[in-house]
């Protein structure tokens, strides 16, 4: 969608508008994500009446890009992901939310499920969706990675997210489980997904646990790293996705040792521990 009348014609309200009187504000959290966002608030203006998106400091050419399609953008320096994900909903107009990251998409099924929800009477208060989750254009069906059902869709006034700084969820007393699917973009590549589980994955996880006096052994690294492959390959099926699952599988290894090895390493050098700004967690 690259002209001003389709960015309009995505954002009519008859074209996006439910069954119910309830109208949707969708939420997005971003840094750079330039590549992404048009596709995400193109994918959200479906079903939505209006767009927030909150950003934190990005560099190129994300907000610009957001406004042109539509959507109202807040400056907001990070604050962890749960805190961040409810800064769009306070300033929403509208009670129902649906939040989604800027790698994710809805699926044609989740658009028409959306649509036929009667928010107005529902006795829900919030909607999961099931995700799929992708490795460059490739669907893992195995491994944990599906069905991984997200609650997406809520009505603010009754829950919201945990305020939680790292894989934040949202609260539902009486959820529903949506027969439908969104996609999720997560990785460009197999090597992105090594990359992220051994960099800043793994290097944050350790943080936040010394920082919770959380403490390992000299066993503890391969222990958590075993444990995290045998349950993804073996007990997940992820050696039904072939390499991919086998990737999966053995990136969470990664991710899992090395966080372990790194809060062992906090414990026993203080060079390392010294050198490292325990206050840029995020």
């Amino acid at each position: 969608m690259n002209s001003t009348d389709e960015t309009q014609s995505a954002m009519n309200p008859d074209h996006a508008s439910t069954s119910s009187s309830h109208k949707i504000t969708g939420c997005v959290i971003t840094l750079n994500e330039a590549h992404n966002i048009e596709d995400c608030l193109r994918s959200l203006a479906q079903v939505c009446d209006e767009l927030i998106v909150v950003d934190s400091g990005s560099t190129d050419t994300t907000c610009e890009l957001a406004r042109h399609m539509g959507a109202t953008v807040i400056d907001q320096p990070y604050l962890g992901d749960g805190p961040q994900k409810n800064v769009g909903p306070a300033r929403a107009s509208h009670r129902w939310v649906l939040s989604l990251d800027a790698d994710e998409r809805l699926t044609e099924g989740a658009v028409v499920a959306i649509r036929e929800l009667s928010l107005d009477s529902t006795p829900h208060d919030g909607f999961a969706l099931r995700r799929r989750n992708f490795i460059g254009s490739r669907w893992v069906r195995h491994a944990g990675w599906y069905p991984d059902y997200c609650l997406r869709l809520y009505d603010r006034e009754k829950i919201a997210f945990r305020d939680s700084r790292q894989h934040s969820s949202v609260q539902s007393i009486n959820p529903c489980e949506l027969d439908a699917d969104l996609e999720h973009y997560s990785f460009a590549n197999l090597g992105e997904l090594f990359v992220k589980a051994s960099g800043r994955f793994s290097n944050r996880a350790a943080k936040i646990m010394y920082q919770k006096g959380k403490r390992a052994n000299a066993f503890t690294p391969f222990l958590h790293g075993s444990n995290a492959f045998m349950r993804k390959f073996v007990f997940q099926a992820g050696f039904r996705d072939g390499v991919d699952g086998f990737s999966v599988a053995l990136s969470a290894s990664v991710n899992a040792y090395l966080k372990y090895a790194k809060l062992l390493e906090f414990q026993r050098d203080a060079k390392v521990r010294e050198a490292e700004d325990f206050n840029k967690v995020w």
